[in-house]
């Protein structure tokens, strides 16, 4: 399952940790998904994990979406 972090250092960014696929960093607008990158240089003392749901107006997958039959 996708965990949704806000980064202190890029207020303006979604940090997002997708399991065996690794850390993106993606606009906190509406489809910023879409424009996602591979996260670099990260500082942990600076993410704080929120809900996934806080994400999907900038178009996160919802998690039943994820699932694989």
């Amino acid at each position: 399952m996708i965990k949704l972090y806000r980064d202190a250092q890029r207020p303006n960014n979604w940090v997002a940790y997708v399991p065996n696929v690794g850390w993106y960093a993606f606009p906190a607008v509406e489809n910023g998904w879409e424009q996602r990158a591979p996260a670099r240089g990260l500082d942990p003392l600076c993410l704080r994990e929120v809900p996934v749901q806080k994400g999907f107006g900038a178009g996160v997958p919802q998690p039943e979406l994820l699932k694989v039959a």
